[in-house]
């Protein structure tokens, strides 16, 4: 079932715009906030897949306030990010 806010759970998953492209991939969660790297390499998305968190800084924010559709593997933002 498809949510809005974001959680721990969604560390690893791709993140969407409105567009269908992606933008990005989790690689942690603080709070109602996540961490997204904009260009995950090889090791990054193994860690995000096992759920290690790997934020450093050339990840940007992503608060619930963007999101529009939080599914099993995918993060979809709202129109306006």
């Amino acid at each position: 079932m498809a949510r809005t806010n974001l959680s721990n759970d969604d560390t690893g998953k791709h993140v969407i715009n409105a567009s269908g492209e992606e933008i990005g991939v989790v690689s942690g969660v603080s709070g109602n906030m996540a961490y997204v790297d904009p260009d995950p390499g090889l090791t990054d998305s193994i860690k995000s897949k096992l759920g290690w968190e790997d934020v450093d800084e050339g990840d940007f924010v992503l608060q619930d306030e963007h999101v529009m559709r939080v599914t099993d593997d995918k993060i979809r933002l709202k129109d306006q990010y």
